[in-house]
């Protein structure tokens, strides 16, 4: 027995022994591996300072990068010293927090090198050269004195002309799409350095002699922008690249962007059957409302045709041009107050949101959108910029309105504000990891934006025929975007054939077909981000609904999924399914 008990003693003192080596590892990699972020994203922010500033980190505001063959050789010097650092850490010493991270630094990183040596829209993108959304976000900025921010202003202007100069020695026959998105948008920024910067320079303490050199200074970058417009408008551009992207860019661009469990191609097939099925949703609901609003009018044997009829009937009630971006600004503190009510997630109350006017440097890709402030700069405001009207004919204007009826208005403010975007980003500035928050993944994004929509009407929101109608319309559009998408750049989809598609089997008004078009010939991949995300949510969310039963917690899982910042969806599965 004695013989016995020496070796049964000596496994289990091994055995401690190998935990406590393994603990004490893995303690050690943690810790070393939270020093190697710090470094990382201090080395990242020197390379990309107007993404830093973007994610409230104010260092180095006053630096421009030229974007030169120079600047790309330090990026990928940058990438493939990272990449080497990140074997020096095993996975299985990390913990669930940092291998979240490790797989987000990693990503990001490839996708630098991606974007660099197979993307290279550098050379076919000529909007991707636009200085005036970081100079206005310097004066918009709320994180520094008035008179600072001017100098960083200042200085950051000097370099203006150099990197429109290496913009034109990058460009080679770039897409028409682009270049004509360029022209419009760089000089629709011109406001922030002819107006922005003359106002605010009239209300800074800086000296007559910093205020005529900073002016001084703004008119070379002004003339350096309106001359790349110039350049660009009597470009000889004979064969210009074609817009669409290829699959086999596409497939890598997916991978990096999007971060799903699943492929773009089983994406496309899954938005199919989803539209099929949305399809056959909306065809019950507008044969129930169809005697409501149209009265003793024979129904016709298409089911879309009757859909549509019945749509554009609900959709006459709309607000005007003029109430447009007053009607949203009402409509934020009822959702709030109904989120609270129903006790679905936190909101936090002193997190602001301001709608806004969509700045001029915006324009004309997306029609309603949230700037919201990084996780250096918590406490700063989120906006939602509301595309204007202005100027458009009084029949572009109705079909837009029709599409943002009454109806779709609630839940396109749903999507943008409460308990959409606004929400879940300012949880994932409160994320455990920054990490998560600066390279926030957009199909966690955008996927919970369409998801926070059907969630809010399955709680009970205006619930109605009508919403509900209008609700799987909207959701519609963003499964179509998934399914227009990867069609126009991978399956040589035409205008037509995408025009048709959207008005046709979307019931999107044609004011909204065309925008949506122009977007998805500027645009790659992140049209896919919607209905991915959702998909993935919502599909984690049965899952727990399922495993859990009665004691499953719509708030709980709401406010841990969040928790987890704005990480890929299959990891928060992973971490969430580990806690289970």
């Amino acid at each position: 027995m004695k013989k016995l008990i020496l070796p049964v003693l000596f496994l289990f003192l091994l055995i401690s022994c190998n935990k406590n080596t393994k603990s004490a590892e893995s303690g050690d990699d943690n810790k070393k591996f939270e020093q190697y972020k710090d470094q990382f994203l201090t080395s990242f922010w020197e390379l990309n300072p107007d993404w830093a500033a973007n994610q409230g980190y104010h260092k180095l505001d006053s630096v421009l990068i030229v974007p030169d063959s120079s600047s790309r050789i330090k990026q990928l010097d940058f990438a493939n010293a990272n990449l080497d650092s990140l074997k020096n850490y095993s996975l299985e010493n990390l913990s669930d927090n940092n291998k979240t991270d490790f797989y987000m630094i990693k990503n990001q990183i490839e996708s630098t090198i991606y974007s660099i040596n197979e993307l290279k829209s550098f050379e076919w993108n000529p909007a991707e050269y636009n200085v005036c959304g970081a100079f206005a976000e310097i004066i918009n900025g709320k994180y520094d004195s008035l008179d600072n921010r001017l100098r960083n202003f200042g200085l950051k202007m000097k370099k203006v002309p150099a990197l429109y100069e290496a913009a034109k020695k990058n460009i080679k026959n770039p897409t028409l799409e682009h270049t004509q998105l360029a022209i419009d948008q760089n000089l629709g920024g011109l406001s922030v350095f002819e107006t922005d910067l003359v106002d605010a320079l009239s209300k800074s303490k800086l000296s007559e002699t910093e205020k005529k050199s900073i002016l001084n200074q703004s008119k070379l970058a002004v003339a350096s922008i309106k001359e790349y417009a110039d350049w660009l408008k009597k470009l000889d551009n004979k064969t210009p690249r074609s817009f669409r992207l290829g699959a086999e860019l596409y497939a890598k661009k997916f991978n990096f962007d999007i971060q799903s469990a699943y492929t773009a191609d089983e994406m496309f097939e899954k938005a199919v059957a989803h539209k099929k099925e949305l399809h056959e949703d909306m065809f019950t609901l507008a044969n129930k409302l169809w005697s409501k609003y149209m009265g003793s009018a024979p129904k016709p044997a298409d089911k879309l045709e009757l859909i549509k009829q019945v749509i554009d009937k609900v959709s006459l009630q709309h607000t005007t041009p003029e109430k447009f971006q007053s009607e949203i600004e009402k409509q934020i503190p009822e959702l709030t107050a109904y989120v609270k009510a129903k006790d679905l997630l936190y909101i936090d109350p002193s997190k602001p949101l301001v709608v806004r006017k969509e700045p001029a440097y915006m324009a004309g890709v997306a029609g309603a959108s949230i700037s919201a402030p990084g996780p250096y700069d918590k406490n700063a405001n989120t906006y939602y910029n509301v595309g204007s009207m202005q100027g458009w004919t009084a029949e572009r204007a109705e079909s837009y309105l029709r599409e943002y009826n009454d109806y779709i208005l609630q839940i396109l403010n749903i999507h943008e504000a409460v308990p959409g975007h606004y929400t879940q980003l300012v949880y994932s500035n409160q994320s455990p990891s920054i990490i998560k928050s600066v390279f926030g993944n957009g199909a966690m994004i955008e996927g919970w934006a369409v998801y926070a929509e059907k969630m809010m009407l399955e709680s009970g929101y205006k619930n109605s025929d009508e919403m509900w109608l209008m609700y799987n319309k909207f959701h519609l559009r963003a499964t179509i975007n998934t399914i227009l998408d990867i069609s126009i750049h991978t399956r040589n989809m035409s205008q037509k054939e995408a025009i048709k598609m959207m008005i046709r089997q979307g019931f999107q008004q044609q004011a909204e077909a065309d925008g949506k078009w122009k977007r998805a010939t500027v645009s790659q991949v992140q049209l896919c981000s919607y209905y991915t995300g959702f998909n993935e949510i919502y599909e984690l969310r049965e899952m727990l609904k399922k495993k859990e039963g009665d004691k499953f917690n719509l708030k709980a899982f709401h406010e841990k999924f969040l928790s987890y910042g704005s990480a890929p969806v299959k990891y928060i599965k992973e971490l969430m399914l580990a806690k289970e």
